[in-house]
C-alpha cells in the first residue's frame, strides 16, 4: 500500500508545477484517500486559472436571428421559413469559456463530488463551479484526451493530467452498463504515474546525467522493418559512454510461480534485453558500457528479486523500489542506482 503522501511527491515529480508556491502546502495536509488528495489539488490549480481567466476559444453557434451574424445558413433559414417572421439562420463564432478543457474539468469535478473526499473540498469545488455556469455538461466516458497545448493554454496541461487520472482511476463499467466508482489509481495508470515519477526525480535531481526517455532503433542487417514494434524505453540515463535502460514495472504480482518456483517475468526480462542489445550495436563505433535494469515496485509479496545478471557482455539487473516508507528512503533508493552506475 503506497502512504497518500507519497503519491503527492510522486505527482510533484511527474508535474513539476505541484512545486510552485500554491501547491507546496498541500504535502503537509490529511487526506481520506488518493481522490481527495486529487481534489486538493485541482482547488488549487482551479483557483489559479480562474485568477488568471478560464480560457476561451471559438466555438461555433447556430442560432435563428433578426440581425445578420457571421454566416447565413440558407438551407436551415428556407426549411424553418424563419423569413416570414424576417429572421434568417445564422452561424457564428463566440469566443466563449464553453471550451474542451473546461468541458473535462467541470465533468472531473462532478465526478469527485460523488466520492469519499472531505466536505470542506466539496463545498470549495462547489464554489468554482459557480464560474463555470456558462460551460456544458458531458459524459466522461465521451472524453477526447488527444489535447494540443500552445503558449495560450500552457497553464491547463497539469489541471487536465489530473483530470485523466481521476477519471480513469474512479469509473469503471459494470457488465450491465452502469457505472460503478472503484479504487482510484489502478494498476495501468499506477504504471505510468511509476514510469514518469522515475524519469523525472532523475532529471531533477541528477542534473550530471542525461534523463530521456528515448526510443532505440533495430539494429538490422537490411532494411525491412515493416511491422517491428517501436523500442520506446521508460527510462535512459547516461553519462559519457556509460548508458542504463530502465524499464519500471508496477504490477500486483512481481513474479510469476510455477511448481511453487518464482521466475521473473520472462517478456520482461527479453525486453529490457532486447533494448540493451539494439543500444551495444547502435553505439559500437564508439567506446560505451550499455547496461540494463527492471525496477519493479515493491509489492507485499514475501519473495522479490534483487539480481545482476551477466548476460552476453552487458549488466541486466532485477531491482525493487519499495513505495511503501519514508519518501526519503525512495530517493535515498533511485540515487544509489545512479551511484553504483555512474560512479
Amino acid at each position: 500500500m503506497i502512504p497518500i503522501r507519497n503519491i503527492y511527491y510522486m505527482l510533484s515529480y511527474a508535474f513539476q508545477v505541484l512545486n510552485e508556491q500554491g501547491y507546496k502546502n498541500i504535502a503537509t495536509e490529511q487526506f481520506y484517500n488518493v481522490a481527495d488528495l486529487c481534489a486538493a489539488i485541482l482547488i488549487r490549480g482551479i483557483s489559479s486559472q480562474l485568477k488568471r481567466g478560464l480560457g476561451r476559444e471559438y466555438i461555433s453557434e447556430t442560432e435563428t436571428l433578426s440581425a445578420l451574424k457571421g454566416k447565413i445558413n440558407v438551407s436551415e433559414s428556407i426549411k424553418t421559413m424563419t423569413m416570414l417572421r424576417n429572421q434568417m439562420v445564422c452561424t457564428y463564432d463566440k469566443f466563449s469559456v464553453n471550451s474542451k478543457m473546461n468541458q473535462i474539468i467541470k465533468a472531473t469535478v462532478m465526478l469527485l463530488m460523488h466520492t469519499n473526499i472531505s466536505m470542506q473540498r466539496k463545498k470549495e469545488l462547489r464554489k468554482q463551479m459557480i464560474f463555470f455556469s456558462e460551460v456544458d455538461d458531458i459524459d466522461v466516458h465521451m472524453i477526447d484526451w488527444n489535447i494540443h497545448y500552445n503558449r495560450n493554454n500552457q497553464t491547463y496541461r497539469m489541471l487536465i493530467s489530473i483530470c485523466y487520472l481521476v477519471t480513469k482511476g474512479l469509473l469503471q463499467t459494470n457488465k450491465n452498463g452502469t457505472t460503478r466508482l472503484m479504487d482510484f489509481l489502478d494498476e495501468q495508470r499506477m504504471c505510468h504515474l511509476y514510469e514518469k515519477f522515475i524519469l523525472e526525480y532523475y532529471r531533477k535531481e541528477h542534473p550530471e546525467l542525461i534523463a530521456k526517455a528515448s526510443q532505440i532503433a533495430w539494429q538490422l542487417d537490411d532494411d525491412m522493418s515493416e511491422m517491428l514494434p517501436v523500442m520506446q524505453t521508460d527510462i535512459m540515463l547516461s553519462r559519457g559512454e556509460k548508458f542504463l535502460i530502465i524499464d519500471a514495472k508496477y504490477y500486483s504480482h512481481m513474479l510469476q510461480t510455477r511448481f511453487d518456483g518464482h521466475t521473473i517475468h520472462s517478456a520482461n526480462l527479453y525486453q529490457i534485453f532486447t533494448y540493451v542489445k539494439n543500444k551495444e550495436v547502435e553505439l559500437a563505433d564508439k567506446p560505451h558500457v550499455v547496461s540494463g535494469m527492471l525496477l519493479y515496485a515493491k509489492t507485499d509479496e514475501r519473495v522479490f528479486p534483487d539480481h545482476t545478471y551477466q548476460m552476453s557482455g552487458n549488466t541486466i539487473s532485477v531491482k525493487t523500489l519499495d513505495l511503501d516508507c519514508d519518501f526519503e528512503k525512495i530517493a535515498g533508493r533511485l540515487d544509489a542506482i545512479a551511484e553504483e552506475y555512474f560512479k
